[in-house]
């Protein structure tokens, strides 16, 4: 999936199901994507559980929306962002839309954006929903969101690339669902000598799985998982810039070919 990062995008965050640490690595992240012309947060700001997000508001220019709790038991700030998002969309002025928020209820909303041919990146918890990740073209955990701002590499020492490493292929190596996901993708982006574009193959797993991101891995691109995973070979041709190529090793080829019959 490309992405124009002068592109004018909407950032709308749920202030109840977010915390305000994630914003350094929120805004860098949403700079990949486009430029956040509209940035606005929802929450009843009279309550204490807010707080913390006061003092970094007028930092980042972000608009807060205050939707008071009218009944107990509603959340009244899914509805606001909602309607406003709507309003935002009927604009057409906006290429995509960033919705922060770990709630099953922007599933919907999501979905219908999705429906005018608008792009939807959704960030949220572990614990969000499924309906609601699989609702977004791409979905970002907060959790790797600091590997966005450059940190993440210069941190990710020999150890922990290791670490990532056993994690992605641990007990049965070729039966981890990210590499199957990952051969799929190689597979389907393929040329008849077996080789794929790593961008082509970057977008096929994007509509695998909204949240298929290589920092869930404990790395910082693509590239790097793929040479981490053994069940591919690696090539970068050209210059300034080089194309990266993938290509399934035999085995891994020979496995994955029988597949559904080893399931």
């Amino acid at each position: 999936m490309g992405t124009d990062s002068s592109q004018p995008l909407a950032l709308l965050i749920d202030g109840d199901n977010a915390s305000p640490r994630i914003i350094e690595g929120l805004l860098a992240e949403i700079a990949n994507y486009g430029t956040a012309s509209v940035k606005r947060i929802y929450g009843d700001w009279t309550k204490p559980n807010l707080g913390g997000w006061k003092q970094c508001l007028l930092e980042h220019s972000i608009q807060p929306i205050q939707q008071f709790a009218y009944t107990t038991g509603k959340n009244a700030t899914d509805g606001a962002m909602i309607i406003d998002a709507m309003d935002l969309l009927y604009t057409g002025r906006f290429a995509s839309f960033c919705i922060v928020s770990s709630d099953s209820d922007f599933a919907r909303l999501a979905a219908r954006i999705r429906e005018q041919g608008v792009t939807v990146y959704g960030f949220g918890e572990r614990k969000t929903p499924r309906p609601f990740i699989t609702a977004c073209d791409k979905f970002v955990y907060f959790d790797v969101l600091g590997s966005s701002n450059g940190q993440g590499e210069a941190e990710q020492g020999p150890s922990s690339k290791a670490s990532a490493t056993r994690h992605v292929q641990e007990e049965a190596p070729l039966a981890h669902p990210a590499l199957i996901m990952l051969a799929k993708a190689i597979t389907a982006s393929a040329d008849e000598d077996g080789w794929a574009n790593l961008a082509r193959v970057g977008a096929h797993l994007a509509k695998q799985s909204a949240d298929f991101d290589a920092r869930n891995y404990g790395f910082v691109r693509l590239s790097d998982l793929v040479e981490a995973s053994g069940i591919a070979e690696i090539a970068r041709v050209g210059d300034h810039p080089k194309v990266v190529m993938v290509r399934l090793k035999k085995s891994a080829a020979a496995y994955f070919a029988n597949w559904p019959t080893q399931q």
